[in-house]
């Protein structure tokens, strides 16, 4: 089971069918490769996947600044978007830092999205690289 981080179970079930295909396309994709490569060739191979499935999604879609009214474009990109509701931020690291969490949960609230996850590949089995978050 995913890591939930500190979700109530009934938040925790936000876009369930959803997040079930989306973890089984990552399945799949690591299923295949395994762990120890770039995260660029998840990133690649799981949007080759969504497509297969039919899964729409965005890659890199940008992460604007609102300030105060002001609409600031400083670089930041998620990883994916998929079905325009859930921000995926993909790792292939051998530790996982707090401020990948808080990354997350920033692009979460800058995008007004309910659901996301950091799905880590460099693992040997991936159910133990995802964490969950929903705002």
């Amino acid at each position: 089971m995913p890591n939930q981080g500190n979700v109530g179970t009934q938040r925790a079930l936000i876009h369930q069918d959803l997040t079930r295909k989306i973890l089984g396309a990552a399945i799949e994709v690591h299923k295949a490769l395994g762990p120890g490569l770039l995260e660029s060739v998840y990133e690649a191979c799981l949007c080759h996947e969504f497509t297969l499935r039919n899964i729409s999604f965005k890659r890199q879609p940008p992460v604007p600044v609102n300030y105060k009214g002001l609409s600031i474009e400083c670089g930041y990109r998620a990883d994916l978007l998929v079905v325009d509701t859930v921000i995926l931020e993909l790792k292939s690291v051998d530790t996982m830092i707090p401020v990948y969490e808080a990354q997350l949960l920033t692009y979460l609230k800058l995008l007004q999205k309910p659901v996301g996850f950091i799905i880590n590949f460099n693992v040997p089995v991936l159910r133990d690289g995802i964490i969950r978050k929903v705002l």
